[in-house]
């Protein structure tokens, strides 16, 4: 068979922007929260990242801080002609919402709109259980004699079933398991009802958004990123709970506290704020010198193996 003959080769600049608000992890979106920030490269960009920032700001009016390069994405499938191959290049923004971005189409969403079994700050979703588990348990029964073993093996570990433990990290193992097993609808398989949770996105977006939230989970490990994400000053409480909601999974609060206060990340202001119940707390701010240090010799947040508080 002859392969599609490519004339035209061009290059996607696509922005990861996250936020968290209200305890929300949240990303900045286009075209009706179906996409996310990009544009093409142009001739008179500077650089890869100059054009990112150029079309971030047109398109969202949202000015951009620190943003490291995430992936580069080449799949043959993602254009809308055969004969374009379209070269994305992805980029990871931490920031601060801004409220309403005043621009028609652009807007915030919590990033569980879009993966919403990568959620269990509450336990497991229900409709894991229900309903994506039996799907992908059936596409592993239905495949060739001797695939089936590793699909079972696959979906197992990437869902956390059959006595294996939950990754938070592998965000991008699970998009791309229920986009073999034709469960979303980017796969341009025939759509199974109902339809899995979540919202789709054009072309490969949900795709980058899930590896831009893989690379920020397993970062707040090791590197105090989840500094760039609060305000001047907070609480304790808030802090935990932003960890909580990048990680999608639940920590328990004395060990939280102990390990913020071991690592020394953070200094009170001397001041406090209404906390639960109308009960007083101390707001705290992020100390900028042991930031400077842990960017250098590293620094591990506590998340991980927390079970969930009962």
């Amino acid at each position: 068979m002859t392969e599609p003959t490519v004339d035209r080769v061009s290059t996607e600049l696509v922005a990861v922007l996250v936020a968290v608000t209200d305890g929300e992890p949240r990303v900045l979106t286009t075209e009706d929260a179906r996409a996310l920030p990009a544009g093409p490269f142009q001739f008179a960009h500077r650089s890869l990242q100059a054009g990112l920032r150029a079309w971030v700001e047109a398109q969202t009016h949202h000015p951009l801080g620190y943003v490291e390069q995430l992936y580069t994405f080449a799949d043959r499938d993602r254009a809308e002609h055969a004969d374009t191959r379209i070269i994305s290049v992805s980029y990871l923004g931490l920031t601060r919402e801004m409220g309403h971005t005043g621009v028609a189409r652009v807007g915030w969403q919590s990033w569980y709109r879009y993966f919403p079994w990568e959620d269990r700050r509450d336990g497991v979703p229900a409709f894991v259980a229900g309903i994506v588990e039996p799907r992908l348990r059936r596409w592993a029964a239905g495949g060739p004699t001797a695939q089936r073993g590793r699909r079972y093996e696959r979906i197992a570990i990437t869902f956390g079933l059959d006595g294996a433990a939950w990754n938070e990290d592998m965000v991008l193992q699970r998009y791309e398991l229920l986009y073999e097993a034709g469960l979303v609808p980017e796969s341009g398989q025939r759509p199974i009802r109902p339809a899995l949770p979540g919202t789709p996105m054009v072309h490969d977006h949900r795709r980058i958004l899930a590896t831009g939230i893989a690379r920020l989970r397993a970062k707040i490990k090791y590197r105090p990123v989840v500094f760039e994400l609060m305000p001047e000053a907070f609480t304790l409480l808030q802090l935990q709970q932003s960890v909580e909601a990048l990680a999608g999974r639940g920590l328990h609060k004395q060990n939280f506290r102990r390990l913020i206060e071991q690592q020394e990340l953070v200094e009170e202001t001397g001041e406090m704020t209404q906390g639960a119940a109308g009960r007083p707390a101390k707001l705290f701010r992020f100390r900028r010198d042991v930031m400077l240090e842990r960017a250098i010799s590293g620094s591990k947040l506590p998340l991980a193996r927390e079970p969930h508080p009962v």
